[in-house]
């Protein structure tokens, strides 16, 4: 029988982060389009940033039939947080003469599932693409970052706001991501953690 579960956090009531998700508002528009196999993820960051940001909508799927409806919302300018060729940096895109608040689009996946949603939803394509300064590292003590400056989702959207909106601060989206590293680290031991994932 599996344990009782929140709903709203989704993690099991004993370990709910509900306390620690905070209640940020933005006038970027965040929509992160989470690949199915993220659901199930043991962190799940995006689920928690949608949580925690009043101006951010989380769809899960692969394919976005109604994608175009969601880009075209009148007074934002959609880009899309992912790099590539013909990218930009964000701080290049937030300093363009534009007044119109950002529509900042973030496929939440592995990198290969996150470019099998870019495949199968070519609408994307047609969105400048934006990058975050490089040399970030992501908190993220558990897992080896397969390559540099690669964060968890939660972690990339609270750079990119807060280049988008400075100088609003959104660390505190980061509270229920940190608890959630700790209790992986107290549940494994601090040996084993040091021994698996602290060399040194």
């Amino acid at each position: 029988m599996s344990r009782p579960h929140c709903p709203r956090c989704c993690r099991p009531l004993g370990h709910c982060l509900c306390a620690l998700i905070p209640r940020l508002s933005s006038r970027t528009r965040v929509l992160i389009l989470q690949h199915p196999s993220e659901v199930r993820h043991a962190l799940n960051t995006a689920r928690l940033a949608a949580l925690g940001l009043s101006n951010a909508e989380l769809r899960v799927g692969e394919e976005f039939e109604d994608l175009p409806q969601w880009l075209a919302q009148p007074g934002y300018r959609a880009c899309l947080l992912f790099p590539g060729e013909g990218a930009q940096s964000l701080q290049a895109f937030a300093g363009q003469a534009d007044e119109r608040p950002a529509l900042l689009v973030v496929p939440d996946g592995t990198w290969r599932k996150a470019r099998k949603l870019l495949h199968l939803n070519p609408v994307l394509a047609t969105l400048p693409r934006v990058t975050l300064v490089a040399g970030l590292c992501s908190r993220y003590r558990l897992r080896k970052a397969p390559m540099p400056g690669a964060l968890s989702t939660i972690e990339a959207l609270v750079a990119a706001l807060e280049v988008l909106e400075a100088p609003a601060r959104y660390e505190a989206l980061l509270k229920p991501f940190d608890a959630l590293i700790e209790g992986q680290i107290a549940a494994m031991g601090e040996q084993t953690f040091r021994r698996n994932h602290h060399p040194g």
